[in-house]
């Protein structure tokens, strides 16, 4: 691939890595004001503390992991986040369909392409290809 278009594909590859670190550090400084973009309300006690710890962590592996791929070159950082978005793209058809969960399309449509998106990069990017 040319120079440019490597670029550009890095370019495109950081933005959900900074949407990913930003969800995460929201969740760890304003659960109140991130939970509603996720259709989320706010529980309490210990339901609160796993709200917070596991939303937190999930995006900030997902956002570090992509960036540590892009800093370094390794493909293998990749992989996380791609497991990461296709378990919660799965999830959501499983909560869909056996739990009577509404069917969040734009969610899964979205984790889905970001997962597709990070899976050429790892075949694109990474330093000697």
């Amino acid at each position: 691939m040319y120079l440019w278009g490597k670029r550009v594909l890095t370019v495109i590859v950081a933005l959900p890595g900074l949407l990913f670190i930003s969800m995460g550090l929201r969740w760890l400084v304003d659960p109140a004001g991130v939970a509603p973009q996720l259709g989320l309300t706010l529980e309490t006690g210990l339901g609160l503390s796993s709200q917070i710890g596991d939303l937190a962590g999930f995006f900030l592996v997902a956002g570090l992991s992509i960036f540590a791929a892009l800093v370094t070159g390794n493909r293998t950082w990749y992989y996380p986040p791609v497991m990461l978005l296709s378990i919660a793209a799965t999830g959501r058809l499983i909560a869909w369909v056996v739990h009577g969960a509404s069917f969040a399309i734009g969610l899964i449509v979205f984790e889905v392409v970001v997962a597709l998106l990070l899976l050429a990069a790892s075949r694109v990017l990474p330093k000697g290809s």
